[in-house]
């Protein structure tokens, strides 16, 4: 049985409580592991180290040195790309196929990406007269915040960690990271990872633990941290907003979305099928940028429903490393039973299940796991609780529509504004809905196409702050000004 403990300081530390909680595979609801939470001492501990390593060794290195140093993180990431591989698809149960070429090799770019950005900033400068004739120099120099919070969800979680860790370190930052509770191995390993690299002690720390009352809001509330970055639910956001407004601390914040598809007569259909499918349900529909909400223009909805239909009953759930398993298991059993509440919620409603709706049935030594079906509904007003809330499974409404015009309100009619997929093949309708549609993301016939040096974020309540090449300087880094007269 494995043990998950603390890392802070350049150690693995348990803590001064005792006090641990299980880590559980998803597949079968096997027990991996032990994972020691972390309390206030922890939490003071790695903070304290975070904030010394700001002055040590690692606030002396010149951007090229810290910059090599991350690129060795890189390339020890990839030497030890199968133990990052199992680990990823032990605390997920995600398919391998899907890991090996999304998380892992993302997890390790989020790194390489930022080292090329931070080498490559520039800054304002000036020259002026003063008052007295003289000559002077106006220019801006961009320093590291301090210590930054980073707070990761559980559905891609070395690469949603590392899109944080990269950029933060790249500055010149340290950081304390909250992986989530139920998916801290990838975290806990890239301790070891810094370690060999030669990365100072106290530059990156990880502490384990749950959010209200344990160490997800002592890390927020820390009066040492500089600021806050968090990805997950708009109900933790806004706790996490409020923590960083006591401190007069900047949060940057990637929340809920309710992302609907828009699907004209003119689309090219087999694409749009297949991006469709991989939007509501890859990765079992735990994606913040997937697809939730489908609308369809009236000529070629029932051909359509029926296409996604079949490609939903297409997805084999299975085992991570079997060849043809296409769909993995909730990530717990806390979350499987919130998707059921839904698929439940939708039958009361009234919806017409088209698919799914349920468990499958699977086969002795996975009957214990956290699956559900690939779902998809239709037959429901937008004002059911299946077409509003974030579900965070691998299910959909779809519904049709018959004007342009009708599409993008419905596509609006959310609190969220994450990501939006328009298809179609008349560009001057792509170019309209891409600026009318409320979102911070959007695809034109494709879906998950991402540039890293690219704007990522989320406008209404789908967060606060743009992450991606430049834009994550903004919030990693102080803007100074210099003033030179000579």
């Amino acid at each position: 049985m494995k043990e998950f403990k603390n890392f802070i300081n350049g150690e693995y530390v348990a803590n001064a409580s005792g006090k641990t909680y299980e880590n559980r595979n998803p597949v079968d609801n096997s027990l991996i592991g032990l994972v020691y939470e972390a309390g206030k001492p922890e939490v003071d501990a790695a903070v304290a180290a975070a904030k010394a390593a700001l002055h040590g060794p690692w606030g002396k290195l010149s951007v090229v040195e810290r910059c090599a140093m991350l690129d060795a993180i890189v390339a020890e990431i990839n030497h030890r790309f199968d133990d990052f591989l199992q680990a990823e698809i032990a605390d997920t149960g995600k398919p391998a196929h899907l890991a090996s070429h999304i998380d892992i090799p993302r997890g390790a770019a989020n790194f390489k990406i930022f080292t090329d950005t931070i080498k490559n900033v520039s800054t304002e400068s000036f020259e002026m007269r003063t008052p007295d004739g003289k000559t002077a120099r106006s220019y801006g120099v961009r320093t590291p915040r301090g210590v930054i919070a980073v707070i990761s969800p559980w559905n891609l979680p070395l690469l949603l960690m590392t899109w944080k860790v990269g950029p933060a370190l790249a500055c010149g930052n340290t950081v304390v990271v909250k992986p989530s509770e139920v998916t801290p191995a990838t975290a806990t390993l890239l301790g070891e990872v810094m370690n060999k690299v030669g990365v100072p002690p106290g530059v990156y720390n990880v502490i384990n633990g749950f959010g209200v009352d344990s160490a997800g809001a002592l890390l927020t509330a820390h009066p040492d941290v500089s600021g806050i970055t968090f990805t997950g639910e708009t109900k933790t956001g806004t706790a996490i907003m409020k923590a960083g407004a006591d401190g007069i601390r900047p949060v940057s914040l990637e929340l809920g979305g309710k992302n609907a598809a828009v699907v004209f007569a003119d689309c090219d259909f087999e694409n749009a099928v297949n991006t469709v499918t991989r939007s509501v349900f890859e990765n079992c529909g735990q994606v913040c940028l997937g697809t939730e909400r489908v609308y369809v223009e009236r000529p070629i909805f029932e051909r359509f429903v029926n296409a996604l239909k079949a490609k939903a009953e297409g997805m084999k759930p299975g085992r991570p490393f079997d060849e043809d398993t296409k769909i993995g298991p909730l990530v717990s059993k806390v979350h499987q039973k919130k998707v059921l509440s839904y698929y439940q919620k939708a039958r009361e409603e009234g919806a017409t299940i088209v698919t799914g709706g349920g468990v499958p049935d699977m086969p002795d030594g996975l009957k214990d796991g956290c699956w559900v079906e690939p779902t998809i509904w239709t037959g429901l007003p937008e004002t059911a609780a299946v077409v509003r809330e974030e579900i965070f499974g691998p299910c959909c409404h779809i519904q049709p529509f018959d004007t342009e015009e009708e599409a993008v309100r419905m596509a609006n009619d959310t609190k969220y504004g994450l990501a939006t997929s328009i298809y179609t093949q008349d560009i001057s309708r792509a170019s309209r809905l891409a600026t009318q549609i409320e979102v911070g993301l959007c695809w034109i016939n494709s879906w998950f196409l991402r540039d890293l040096r690219t704007p990522f974020g989320g406008s209404k309540q789908s967060g606060i702050g743009r992450e991606g090449g430049l834009h994550s300087l903004e919030f990693y880094t102080e803007l100074r000004n210099v003033m030179i007269k000579y």
